[in-house]
C-alpha cells in the first residue's frame, strides 16, 4: 500500500516537472543551488578546453615525446584515483565549500605552473596535482549537491550533467578557435583560459553558503539538536559498499567506448569516413542536455535507480553488437551502425549518470556520506585509467567477438549489481536507526 502510494505520487511529481530552462531558473537548493550550477558550467568549460587541447601542447610546445606524454597521463590518472577518497574523507572534517574553493585554487596555481615548466620531471607532479584536484573537486561538488538539493538531488544531478555538457562542448568550441591558429601563445592562451575558469568559480562557490550536513546532528528525545559523537562507519571496513563500488567500475565504461572505442574502431575496422568522428560528441551532447531531465524524472528513488542499472546493462549490450556488425558493410551501412552506436551509449551514461551517483548516496549510511562518497567516487577514476587500456588492450584487439564479450559482461554485472542494491536499500530504507544508537552499516 505504501509503495503504491509513494509510485503514485512520483507520477504525479513527473508530470508536474518543469522544463530545463525553468528547472535552471529555480533548481533545488536556490540561490545557492544555481550558483553551484554555474561554477561547473564554468569548471566545465575550462575542462574542455583542457582536454581538447593538452596533448597537443605537451607535444607541440613543451616537446615531450609519446613515451614521456605516456607516463604523463598515466600519472594523472593515478593521482586521480587518489583525490576522491581524499575529498570525502578530508569532507568529514572540515567544511565542503572551503575545500571545494581550495581545489579551485589549486588547480588554478598547477596550471599557471604549466605555463612556465616545460621539462618532464617538473610538469610530472603539477600534472598528477591538476588530476588529483580535478577529481577531488568533482567529488566535493557530489557531497556538495547532496546536502544542498536533499530529496531532489536527482533532479539537481539531471541539471548539472545537463550544465556540464554544455559546459564542455563550449569549452572545445575555445580550444578549436586556438588550434586552428595553432602558434605556442595560442596555445598557452587555451592553458591560461582553463586556469581562469578555476578562478572565477572559486569566487562563485566562495558567494554560497556552506551546505548542512544532516548526518552531523541528531535529535534528543526532548527535541534538542546535539552533535553525535558515536564513531561513523568506515567505508574500507564496508564490505557491501565497496563490492557496490567495485561494481560500479564496469557501469562507467560508456566513458571509454565512446571516447575511445568508437573512433578507434571506426578508423581502424570500418569503411566509415573519419569525417563522421566528431558527429558522435554532437550526438552525445544533445542528447544529454536534452533529456537528462527527462530521465531523472523517471529515476527519483533509491529503488528505482537500482532498476537504471539493469537498463544501463541491456543499453551497453546493444550498443557493443550493434559495434560488432559494424564491420560487414560498406561506408554507409558502417556510418549508421557507428551513429546508432554513439545514440545507445548516450543513452546508456544517461542511466549511468542517475543510477550510480543516486546509489551511491542512499547505501552509504547518513551519518558518514562524506567518505562514502569518496570511496564511491573512485570507480570513475579508475574506470578513466583502465578503461582505454581495456579497449585498446583487449576489446579492438578480439575483433567483433571482443564487443559482445564485453556487452555480455556488462549486461551480467549489472543483474548483480542491481541484485546486491536492491538487498541492501531493503536493510537500509524500511527501519530508521534508534535515536541516539550506533548505527553500523549493513553488510550485502
Amino acid at each position: 500500500m505504501r509503495r503504491g502510494t509513494q509510485a503514485g505520487k512520483g507520477r504525479e511529481n513527473r508530470q508536474r516537472e518543469p522544463g530545463l530552462l525553468a528547472q535552471l531558473r529555480r533548481p533545488p537548493g536556490g540561490r545557492d543551488g544555481r550558483i553551484m550550477l554555474l561554477g561547473q558550467f564554468l569548471d566545465r568549460a575550462g575542462s574542455g578546453v583542457w582536454g581538447a587541447s593538452s596533448v597537443l601542447y605537451f607535444t607541440f610546445v613543451t616537446g615531450l615525446d609519446a613515451r614521456k606524454l605516456g607516463l604523463l597521463l598515466g600519472a594523472a590518472g593515478v593521482a586521480g584515483i587518489v583525490g576522491s577518497p581524499l575529498a570525502g574523507r578530508l569532507a568529514a572534517r572540515s567544511p565542503v565549500r572551503a575545500l571545494l574553493i581550495g581545489c579551485h585554487l589549486l588547480r588554478l596555481v598547477t596550471l599557471g605552473l604549466m605555463l612556465v615548466c616545460t621539462g618532464f620531471y617538473v610538469l610530472l607532479p603539477v600534472v598528477a596535482v591538476t588530476s588529483l584536484g580535478d577529481r577531488a573537486a568533482k567529488t566535493l561538488e557530489m557531497l556538495f549537491a547532496t546536502r544542498l538539493a536533499g530529496e531532489r538531488r536527482t533532479t539537481y544531478q539531471a541539471l548539472s550533467r545537463s550544465s556540464a555538457n554544455a559546459g564542455y562542448a563550449f569549452g572545445a568550441g575555445i580550444a578549436a578557435v586556438g588550434l586552428a591558429v595553432g602558434t605556442h601563445g595560442a596555445y598557452r592562451a587555451l592553458i591560461l583560459a582553463d586556469a581562469l575558469s578555476f578562478l572565477v568559480a572559486a569566487a562563485l562557490v566562495w558567494r554560497t553558503r556552506e551546505p548542512r550536513d544532516p548526518g552531523r546532528v541528531t535529535a534528543r528525545s526532548g527535541g534538542a539538536a546535539t552533535a553525535d559523537r558515536s564513531p561513523a562507519p568506515n567505508p574500507w571496513r564496508d564490505r557491501g559498499y565497496l563490492r557496490f563500488v567495485l561494481l560500479d567500475i564496469p557501469m562507467n565504461l560508456d566513458d571509454s567506448i565512446l571516447n575511445v572505442g568508437l573512433p578507434l574502431w571506426l578508423v581502424n575496422h570500418t569503411e566509415a569516413p573519419r569525417a563522421i568522428v566528431p558527429a558522435f560528441l554532437v550526438i552525445n551532447t544533445v542528447l544529454v542536455v536534452v533529456l537528462q531531465i527527462r530521465v531523472s524524472a523517471r529515476v527519483g528513488e533509491p529503488r528505482q535507480a537500482a532498476s537504471a542499472v539493469l537498463v544501463y546493462g541491456v543499453t551497453t549490450l546493444g550498443c557493443c553488437t550493434v559495434l560488432a556488425t559494424a564491420t560487414g558493410g560498406g561506408a554507409w551501412s558502417a556510418s549508421i551502425a557507428l551513429l546508432v552506436s554513439a545514440a545507445l551509449v548516450t543513452g546508456a551514461e544517461l542511466m549511468r549518470s542517475v543510477s550510480s551517483w543516486e546509489l551511491a548516496v542512499s547505501l552509504a549510511p547518513r551519518e558518514a556520506r562524506a567518505p562514502y562518497l569518496g570511496v564511491a567516487g573512485m570507480a570513475q577514476s579508475i574506470q578513466k585509467s583502465a578503461g582505454p587500456l581495456l579497449m585498446t588492450g583487449a576489446v579492438l584487439t578480439a575483433g567483433p567477438a571482443g564487443w559482445l564479450v564485453l556487452g555480455v559482461a556488462v549486461a551480467g554485472l549489472s543483474v548483480v549489481q542491481r541484485r546486491g542494491s536492491l538487498r541492501r536499500l531493503d536493510a537500509v530504507l524500511p527501519v530508521a536507526a534508534p535515536v541516539g544508537s550506533r548505527r553500523t552499516a549493513p553488510q550485502l
